[in-house]
């Protein structure tokens, strides 16, 4: 099968496509055709040398895919081959910790491209325990732009954040691939939802997918903004994608009593506040990581109902991967970009 391998970290140049073995699933698991697969700022990453030191080379990135049953391994049951399908983007690789929540919390839980190979290829072997069945109806390119994502924002808004209708919510990096859907989930929630953007480009598409207030921070003082947006009372939940120096004022935007919901590091993975306005106003900071496989069936239930979609920048061959993280990088994406295994 051909896939897009790297052989050392670096920059997205280090992508090649080869030819490698075509996986034979085991017992227990299915081989899946790619059709589609979604690439993530963790993909950057993780492909930078960010999240770990040592990867087992020849590497395979990708934690998002969209595809169909190719190949039934023994004793799997309740699929069908040309079935569409959604992996998970983690799971715990010991069976014993399968039935642990949240799945994240799994002492051996690891994600696709980062403790196995990953979905930037023609096929991908994944246990049946972790797929899902795709009746959305979309384009398989559409659905590789929501596993992670979805999983993301289920967990940080539902799970972690207990967002409520009525809730001020805000969210830093709307236009990402998991800000854009973190929009809809506290919407969906029927909360109120505040955004941040570095571009005005952008800001219309942040509003088209409900944001009720865009900040500019560029432009505009984010704690400013958000309390007037909310009377002087701060955000009730805040959902922070950036870190770095940007979590201080996160923090300050954030009422007494409210929540903290940090799950990315655009920014810097080293933040810093003053901790008087933390322990003063009785803030919690609440870390939050992968969704359970719930989440993901919730989430594609919304989406087939219409009320959730995904957010698809673009879509690219898969000898494109170099670019498709280039553009990642250069925060030049609103939403999430697809690789397509079989494209000319």
């Amino acid at each position: 099968m051909k896939a897009a391998i790297i052989r050392e970290f670096g920059t997205p140049d280090i992508f090649r496509i080869e030819d490698v073995a075509t996986p034979k699933p085991a017992p227990g698991n299915v081989l899946i055709k790619i059709l589609a697969a979604g690439v993530n700022r963790f993909d950057q990453y993780i492909r930078e040398g960010s999240v770990v030191p040592e990867l087992l080379f020849p590497h395979i990135l990708g934690a998002d895919a969209a595809g169909e049953i190719s190949e039934i391994g023994e004793g799997v049951t309740g699929f069908r081959i040309g079935q569409r399908v959604v992996p998970m983007t983690g799971y715990p690789n010991d069976e014993a910790d399968a039935d642990i929540h949240p799945t994240s919390a799994a002492p051996s839980f690891g994600v696709s491209g980062l403790s196995r190979p990953g979905s930037y290829a023609q096929y991908q072997e994944v246990p049946a325990r972790w797929v899902v069945k795709d009746d959305t109806g979309l384009p398989p390119e559409q659905v590789a732009a929501l596993p992670m994502a979805a999983l993301t924002a289920v967990r940080a808004v539902k799970g972690v954040g207990q967002v409520k209708a009525g809730d001020h919510v805000l969210i830093t990096a709307g236009s990402s691939g998991a800000g854009t859907f973190t929009i809809q989930v506290a919407k969906l929630l029927g909360a109120h939802v505040a955004t941040t953007t570095r571009s005005d480009g952008k800001a219309e598409a942040l509003r088209e997918l409900g944001a009720d207030l865009v900040i500019n921070t560029r432009k505009e003082d984010l704690v400013q903004r958000v309390q007037e947006w909310t009377g002087g009372q701060g955000a009730d939940v805040a959902v922070d994608y950036v870190g770095g120096d940007m979590f201080s004022a996160v923090l300050d935007a954030t009422r007494p009593q409210g929540v903290i919901v940090p799950v990315g590091f655009m920014a810097g993975t080293e933040v810093s506040f003053d901790i008087r306005n933390f322990f003063f106003g009785q803030k919690q900071i609440r870390g939050a990581l992968a969704g359970d496989i719930e989440d993901l069936r919730w989430a594609l239930q919304k989406v087939k109902e219409g009320k959730l979609h995904p957010t698809l920048d673009r879509a690219l061959p898969l000898q494109d991967a170099a670019e498709a993280h280039r553009l990642i990088a250069a925060n030049q994406v609103t939403g999430s970009i697809a690789l397509l295994p079989w494209a000319a």
